[in-house]
């Protein structure tokens, strides 16, 4: 077989299902606790999330069953959300949808069958927990060594700030803060109602970010103290970046190496080559490289758009001199979907028909930071209902003045359409839907329960930005 045909093989396991399922003597346990983090030489408390092996998050194998204890050692309750894979209702880790918060002191089993590999992550869904940096990386791996790589490293990303979160969300919907601004996207409505482009582009910056941050971190660290990744010459990495920032989406900048994007939100597409790759919020990215032959020092960076600040690693060969990096360069554009356009699925979907169309209308953002769906700000509302077996397009039309990265719990789905145009986009669980702009979406309905679809941008998401799909009888 060659690599496409390898490659093809374990998306489509990933994508339809594997078994056997092994079962593990007991659960891993991971523990949610807090511990002192150091950011620019002032520290902050943030929680911590760690496997059986004290390191954050969990690697497994694709094959393994999915068996995990998470015991909360801190004095707020909890839960733990498996970003990626796709667990029965009541398993999935979301609080009022099939399962309570997890209390001080108190643990919660889980134990699915798992057939999703790739690179996914885990994270907080209750309150603003996420932004505290209660994440960490969950890697199903296909095999024990990596098939085409001779390394890999995984790099989680974070927008970091020493404020309360709750402190900025009530200034946030009070009509103060970074977001104070966008208001005045409702004065730059023409007279059909529709937005103003022309009025709007004078301040595109203003509208891409709501909340001020003090640092961005690439695991856990700053560009004043980067962490060094040891390479060979002429060798390969893979690395898997996970954009875990609560309300930033950023560039992937490789600077003067450039990759093959590989994978997204943990399923393989055909390899689409270049030195500059978008990663929304909550989405991944598994990115090849080739270090050149003689060797060198390379920083890879990730840029939040619409700021000069950033943050980095630094891939180098022993031996080879390090520069500092400035901690902030050129302000970052907005993200697009030029290359979402140009993203082909490896795995397909079965060439069944779509059995009916949901518009989903993503609204809000005004003075009161009041967002919803359809006009309607919620937490756990149904949007529509699916039966099981059916298969839905939805269509999402972002009538705001900001991107949205919208996540479906629970299932994943085919990006079908940007725009007017269709596409044979990527199998992803998030999507970015720009300011006045409509993308498709198609999911299979084969995991009854009630799902979680929601902004993934947090603040968003806790002012109204997040509603429910539920399941009724059988087709």
């Amino acid at each position: 077989m060659n690599r496409r045909e390898v490659l093809a093989g374990l998306s489509g396991a990933a994508l339809l299902g594997v078994s056997p399922q092994s079962f593990a003597a007991e659960p891993r346990l991971l523990t949610v606790s807090r511990r002192t983090l150091e950011v620019n030489g002032k520290a902050a408390s943030v929680y911590d999330l760690t496997g059986p092996s004290g390191k954050p998050g969990v690697e497994m194998l694709l094959g393994e069953r999915f068996q995990a204890r998470v015991l909360n050692t801190t004095d707020s309750d909890t839960i733990i959300h498996w970003h990626g894979l796709t667990p029965p209702y009541g398993q999935d880790g979301v609080a009022m949808m099939g399962q309570d918060p997890i209390a001080p002191g108190q643990s919660f089993d889980y134990d699915f069958a798992n057939t999703r590999a790739g690179t996914h992550w885990m994270h907080s869904h209750l309150g603003l927990q996420e932004q505290q940096m209660l994440a960490a990386p969950l890697i199903v791996r296909e095999t024990a060594e990596p098939l085409f790589d001779t390394q890999e490293h995984v790099v989680l990303l974070h927008d970091f700030t020493f404020r309360d979160p709750q402190e900025i969300l009530a200034e946030l919907t009070a009509g103060g803060g970074a977001h104070a601004g966008h208001s005045m996207q409702h004065g730059m409505m023409n007279h059909s109602g529709a937005m103003d482009h022309g009025a709007m582009g004078g301040m595109m910056g203003g509208m891409l970010n709501d909340v001020v941050y003090d640092a961005y971190l690439a695991n856990d660290r700053t560009l004043d103290d980067p962490e060094i990744v040891t390479v060979q010459k002429g060798g390969t990495i893979r690395l898997r970046i996970i954009n875990g920032a609560a309300a930033s989406n950023m560039w992937i900048d490789l600077g003067r190496l450039e990759g093959e994007l590989i994978a997204v939100d943990g399923n393989a597409i055909q390899p689409f080559s270049g030195s500059l790759f978008p990663l929304a919020i909550a989405q991944r990215a598994d990115i090849r490289l080739r270090i050149p032959a003689d060797g060198g020092a390379f920083a890879v960076l990730f840029r939040p758009e619409g700021v000069a600040a950033r943050a980095g690693i630094v891939l180098a060969t022993s031996g080879a001199a390090l520069a500092r990096i400035e901690a902030a360069g050129d302000v970052a554009p907005p993200l697009d979907l030029s290359q979402e356009l140009q993203y082909g699925a490896v795995a397909k979907l079965r060439d069944e028909p779509v059995n009916r169309t949901e518009m989903l209308m993503l609204t809000g953002g005004g003075a009161d930071y009041s967002w919803g769906l359809n006009g309607k700000s919620s937490m756990h509302d149904t949007l529509f209902t699916v039966r099981e077996g059916e298969r839905i397009a939805v269509m999402m039309h972002n009538m705001t003045g900001m991107a949205h990265p919208m996540h479906l719990h629970g299932h994943y789905f085919k990006v079908a359409a940007i725009g007017n145009r269709a596409i044979d986009g990527a199998i992803r669980d998030v999507v970015l839907v720009p300011p006045m702009e409509t993308v498709t979406v198609v999911f299979d309905a084969d995991n009854p329960g009630t799902w979680a679809f929601h902004c993934h941008h947090l603040y968003h998401m806790n002012a109204g930005m997040m509603g429910a799909i539920a399941y009724t009888s059988p087709a």
